[in-house]
């Protein structure tokens, strides 16, 4: 299997000039680029470009996967809209890690999976649109990515266990942010993407408090916008005309979302152990539970089915003497689907048999019908497969 590998940037706040265009082209000169995205897929060497180094200068989201197993995803956001020092607390190890480059946060997040299939069932093109939304719900004050990726680093384990070391085990959750029961599709694309357990999220989100309604209707928008001084409002509008809507539209969410957003306190700590047994006991009740219903499943069938038999062979026993008058008519068309046809009627007769215990009348009959037929090998066969 020859190696894969799918590199995708994109700029959100500010389109790339075209002297930074002609930058990142002398990268790459097979890449489609835009001012907007640098899109290159490779299928033997490797991006000459570092990824850290253009999401710093350039680009807002980044995503990279290989089909070895890599799963790789970084967006960078303006410092002044989600705190460092928040953000830290849902670092770990090379899952999640984060970064301050000017004014700006990058956010870099990983997952592995080497024991997988060097095949992807997905299209790589479409995974980054599914997941950028994250970037700008981070913006406006959303921790649920923040949680989800620092979960999804430490659900590694389960399939790794030696990613971390035992003492990990003690490691206490960060705050547990409201709505994990109710992702929005972004931080679900998010969430598969870094390949997080379902279980997991499942006992995560126990302790996650529901997200708070917040006024989004045009007129409880607009009448959060009339708050403001005129003042404040002009400098935002100017910002937008001179080409930072984006950032303005970001800012103007986090506020709105902090003023609508009730204090609510935090539920209590867990420890990574904590959540990890509690998964795999969740886990096990899981496929306890399937197992039961599949087994009910199949006793039911395995009813309906003897009841059917059944049935068939009491017609069968009202029918006497017809039904060996028919297995004499299908084998003498000498077609192999009469064969087939006359061999599962003889299986019938032999099953009718043994529930009336008149096994030795059948297998007279039957050695009667072999020795009348025995230069027809292509029936002789099937009754042998059959056990006659």
């Amino acid at each position: 299997m020859s190696e894969y590998q799918y590199y995708e940037f994109l700029a959100i706040d500010r389109p790339l000039d075209d002297r930074e265009q002609a930058e990142v082209r002398s990268l790459s000169t097979r890449a489609r680029i835009t001012a907007t995205s640098f899109v290159n897929e490779y299928h033997w060497g490797n991006f000459k470009g570092d990824p850290h180094q253009l999401m710093e200068r350039f680009y807002d989201a980044h995503l990279y996967v290989a089909n070895w197993g890599t799963h790789h995803v970084m967006f960078r956001l303006p410092g002044d809209l989600l705190d460092p020092d928040v953000v830290e607390e849902y670092c770990v190890g090379d899952g999640a890690s984060a970064w301050v480059t000017g004014e700006y946060i990058v956010l870099d997040f990983t997952s592995e999976d080497h024991a997988g299939e060097f095949d992807f069932d997905y299209d790589p093109e479409s995974l980054l649109s599914g997941i950028v939304g994250v970037r700008a719900e981070l913006a406006a004050g959303d921790l649920r990515p923040l949680y989800l990726a620092w979960l999804a680093a430490y659900g590694t384990w389960e399939r790794d266990e030696d990613v971390f070391d035992r003492e990990a085990d003690a490691d206490p959750e960060p705050p547990v942010p409201p709505g994990l029961g109710t992702l929005s599709a972004a931080q679900r694309a998010f969430a598969d993407f870094l390949r997080l357990d379902g279980d997991l999220l499942a006992i995560a989100a126990e302790a996650s408090p529901p997200l708070a309604e917040t006024a989004d209707g045009r007129d409880d928008l607009a009448a959060w916008v009339a708050d403001p001084p005129t003042i404040e409002k002009d400098r935002f509008l100017a910002r937008v005309m001179l080409g930072e809507g984006v950032r303005v539209r970001m800012e103007l969410r986090r506020r709105h979302r902090g003023d609508a957003a009730p204090a609510v306190p935090g539920p209590a700590r867990r420890t990574v152990a904590d959540l990890l047994d509690a998964a795999a006991r969740r886990r096990a009740e899981r496929e306890r539970r399937v197992s039961r219903q599949r087994a009910a499943e199949e006793a039911d069938r395995e009813r309906a089915h003897a009841l059917t038999r059944e049935r068939r062979l009491d017609r069968l026993a009202e029918e006497g003497d017809g039904a060996w008058s028919r297995v004499d008519a299908l084998i003498a068309t000498r077609k192999p689907a009469d064969y087939d046809a006359a061999v599962t009627l003889l299986t019938d007769l032999r099953a009718l048999a043994e529930r009336e215990n008149l096994d030795d009348v059948f297998d007279a009959r039957l050695d009667a019908l072999r020795r009348a037929h025995i230069r027809k090998p292509s029936l002789m066969e099937r009754f042998d497969r059959a056990g006659l």
